[in-house]
């Protein structure tokens, strides 16, 4: 072994360098023993998606000479004749969307045509066939001279596949990695049905009827509604971490975990290991490793956050951002607690963050969150957590940049530290400043107003977490306050704070909606639970909200 090959994505440079490699062979196997025609399989990014589509890729090109030394003492060629005879026996099309994610359409149609040029170099060698017609020929390089039209693209694999069967006499697998970054993109930046309208003809094109195809595999993050894209398709299966089927192909299992540790003698460090960088569950296979992150600790021997925040969260936080319902929740999570949801796994990304079932289905796909339990089959409910600490550290860290990155002019910890420190008149001017500048890019839904606000503050004091408990919605004396600040340190400061919103359509003043929430904190005695506990510096604190308007009362 000649070393860890981070980032390496490509199987024959794995092999040819002698990177350490955990042996993944046995997916050619379930690939094969699948009989669906289309198979899509939805893991968390840097799982090893592109890794196995490469060793697919190697495995059954006919093209690759050198393929049976790349799989020599791995488990596939100990099987029998029904899988090793595959090795090397079809045309492969192998097309990555991973670089589609233009800001506009025209950009992402570029990105497109690009791939398509490399994918159509990679077989430049069907120009020189005597098996081709001559307008074949005129339509390939169209591909190669970038003079393709919107058409021409979306009928390339198609095309594609047709020429390979003519040559080879029998026809291709196509493997497509991360599919779904264009449509995410899509979104993200506003174009989104312009490009579910292309890809819908474009992947349409390519499988529907289509007798030149053995088998498509796809990857990607995010399952999105067959009707959206893939109406088309035959014969169509998706495979999520819900699913039994590849469950072990993908991370790393507790049993070839065992084998790293000893390998690179890092068992001081299992339990803490584990801790960071276990916790996922595919199917019915428990204390799955996130691989991304085992190969960068053990290159660098550090426990430290490694699945870094790239662009391929930017769908996620802008659910975060735009869902107060969800923002809510995250507390409980991030405390460490199950909670119980419905998820739905066929993710509908037009209006994902006012739909909850999707939000939770999108970030248990996408790793953010493990199944704990199974609670109700049928009507899809779960209890779920998150799996380990360093999706833990990301969501904080998420969260945080949420704040800083908005708060123009305003130090978030400097807000912090004059609530903590009880300098309430500078707090109340800069969160007031604080709000006008969040909420001018935000939609506060009417019925959801309150809930609103008090995820915009809980969010807000995740930056205490080191020095309190901050505990939301919990039963004290005889009602249930909104949230409460406990110190970890008793001598320290505790608070109180409810949240009330007047809206337009009430005759009542923001002056009278404030003295009724003083007089409910009071009347229900809030502060019960924290006086029996021995807490003396006990802080009450109103917010009163009518739209970006916000006043206060510290009692």
């Amino acid at each position: 072994m000649e070393g860890i090959g981070i980032g390496t994505s490509d199987f024959k440079k794995m092999r040819v360098k002698d990177y350490y490699y955990i042996d993944k062979t046995m997916y050619i196997k379930d690939i094969l023993d699948n009989k669906s025609e289309v198979i899509l399989i939805t893991r968390p990014r840097r799982f090893g998606k592109t890794l196995n589509m490469s060793m697919l890729r190697y495995y059954f090109d006919c093209r690759q000479k050198d393929n049976k030394e790349l799989f020599e003492g791995l488990k596939i060629i100990t099987q029998d004749e029904k899988y090793t005879s595959k090795l090397g026996y079809y045309p492969v099309i192998y097309l990555t969307l991973k670089d589609m994610n233009g800001s506009t359409f025209e950009e992402s149609l570029i990105q497109l045509k690009t791939e398509l040029l490399e994918l159509y170099i990679d077989h430049a060698y069907l120009l020189k066939s005597d098996k081709l017609l001559d307008i074949e020929k005129e339509r390939f390089n169209n591909i190669l001279n970038f003079r393709a039209d919107k058409i021409e693209i979306q009928k390339a694999l198609y095309l594609l596949t047709r020429l390979l069967y003519k040559e080879y006499e029998r026809p291709a697998i196509l493997l497509i990695d991360e599919y779904d970054v264009p449509i995410q993109s899509a979104y993200v930046e506003g174009y989104y049905e312009e490009a579910i309208k292309f890809l819908k003809t474009f992947y349409g094109t390519t499988f529907k009827d289509n007798p030149y195809l053995e088998k498509t595999v796809l990857t990607g993050v995010s399952r999105v509604a067959k009707e959206s894209i893939f109406s088309g398709a035959n014969n169509f299966k998706v495979f999520t971490v819900l699913d039994n089927e590849f469950a072990d192909d993908f991370g790393i299992t507790e049993e070839e975990m065992d084998k790293v540790i000893e390998d690179f003698k890092v068992e001081d460090d299992k339990e803490e290991i584990k801790k960071w960088y276990d916790g996922y569950k595919i199917g019915n296979v428990e204390g799955i490793y996130n691989p991304w992150s085992i190969l960068n600790y053990l290159t660098d021997k550090q426990l430290k956050p490694y699945w870094v925040n790239t662009s391929s969260n930017d769908l996620i936080k802008l659910i975060l951002k735009k869902s107060s319902t969800v923002k809510d929740k995250m507390e409980s999570l991030l405390k460490g607690e199950t909670i119980e949801v419905k998820i739905d796994l066929e993710t509908v990304i037009v209006g994902i963050e006012n739909n909850e079932d999707n939000i939770w289905g999108l970030m248990l796909g996408t790793g953010y969150l493990k199944v704990v339990e199974v609670v109700d089959l049928p009507n899809k409910i779960y209890k779920v957590a998150l799996p380990n600490y360093e999706i833990k550290l990301l969501f904080e860290e998420i969260i945080d940049n949420w704040f800083r990155n908005k708060v123009i002019g305003n130090d978030l910890q400097s807000i912090l530290k004059d609530l903590v420190t009880l300098n309430l008149k500078e707090y109340e001017k800069k969160f007031e400043k604080l709000v006008v500048e969040m909420f001018s890019y935000m939609d506060v839904g009417e019925n959801t107003a309150e809930n609103f606000y008090h995820a915009f503050v809980l969010g807000m004091l995740v930056g205490l977490k080191d020095t309190y408990y901050v505990n939301s919605n919990r039963e004290s004396g005889m009602g249930r306050y909104d949230i409460m600040l406990e110190p970890k340190d008793k001598n320290g400061n505790s608070f109180i704070m409810e949240f009330k919103v007047l809206e337009d359509k009430e005759e009542k003043t923001i002056e009278e909606t404030i003295e009724n929430a003083k007089k409910q904190i009071e009347e229900k005695q809030y502060e019960q639970n924290l006086q029996e506990r021995g807490y003396k510096n006990i802080t009450k604190m109103v917010y009163a909200f009518k739209g970006k308007e916000v006043k206060m009362k510290v009692f």
